[in-house]
């Protein structure tokens, strides 16, 4: 097969291991920088050109959108998918993940355990949204804030005050969650790859920072994960349509919290940590489903 995998940079590890998995298995692998992309929006036949040149005969697209580039991204991804091309992250499951707030809220409706979260637009209503959350300390995060970036940890009512009228005067949008005590520094990734947990590990931050991110130092080991564990995970992924995606989790005295889903998942930290062919188990799902019909429309309805 003809499979493109759309990254700006063809140096990440994650875009070069997909690279590597779907050459080892016999496929043409190409990277595309999706913003060097350009369309035609055409009834009959819409195109997607690159440099120039139609891309025409393609089975395949893994995308690897960065948040920084989410809109142009997924209108590529969309192009492709009217032109029948099987993508591995559906564009809408990828517009949807993106936005904190929607997934959060579609996450609830549909029963997923989840640290409780507030989302208030003024200022004069930071009292009463502190306590909706249970009071300090609590978790203020940016509402587009990537890789622990925008995440502070407010450990007293005043300085929770003084955070969030910081945001609010740069008038950006933001989340206030609750802080887990019992997580300790640490959360759970269960990476899924159509419809299964292929694999798990447990990220640890570097001392005196309450953040997980192995992009700010943290680490991680390979772990088995719960019964619960396991199935919040897959239950979390499949309500934002997605196939392929990275859930992070919070271990609490009330079981696992999610804290994020990821559609672009990094496969550094958990094929260093299991030892795992995680890009392989991605190309396997892609042989298994490219060309099939009825793999295009999104199912989950908002």
């Amino acid at each position: 097969m003809n499979i493109v995998i759309l990254s700006r940079n063809y140096q990440l590890y994650s875009t070069g291991r997909l690279v590597q998995a779907g050459t080892e298995r016999g496929h043409k692998m190409r990277v595309i920088d999706p913003l060097k992309c350009y369309v035609l929006i055409e009834k009959s036949k819409p195109m997607i050109h690159y440099n120039g040149e139609l891309l025409d005969d393609i089975d395949a697209v893994i995308p690897r959108i960065g948040a920084s580039v989410t809109f142009y991204g997924c209108a590529i991804v969309r192009q492709f998918e009217m032109m029948h091309v099987f993508s591995a992250v559906e564009s809408q499951a990828i517009v949807r993940s993106r936005d904190k707030l929607r997934s959060m809220q579609i996450l609830a409706r549909s029963g997923v355990g989840m640290p409780n979260t507030g989302f208030a637009r003024y200022a004069r209503d930071k009292d009463d949204l502190i306590r909706m959350v249970g009071g300090p300390p609590l978790v203020i995060k940016l509402l587009e804030g990537t890789q622990g970036i925008g995440v502070v940890l407010a450990e007293t009512k005043k300085a929770a005050e003084s955070v969030l009228d910081a945001f609010y005067g740069l008038k950006v949008n933001m989340l206030v969650q609750e802080f887990i005590r019992e997580s300790k520094g640490s959360d759970i990734r269960a990476f899924i790859v159509d419809g299964k947990v292929v694999g798990s590990m447990k990220r640890t931050g570097k001392e005196g920072d309450f953040r997980s991110n192995l992009h700010r130092g943290g680490k991680a080991e390979a772990i088995k994960l719960t019964r619960a564990e396991k199935s919040t995970a897959l239950k979390a992924a499949k309500t934002l349509g997605l196939a392929v995606a990275g859930v992070d989790m919070l271990q609490s005295k009330r079981g696992p919290l999610v804290m994020e889903v990821n559609s672009s998942p990094g496969l550094q930290g958990i094929e260093k940590a299991t030892g795992l062919d995680v890009a392989g188990k991605i190309i396997e799902y892609i042989e298994r489903n490219a060309g099939k019909k009825g793999t295009y429309k999104d199912k989950i309805g908002v």
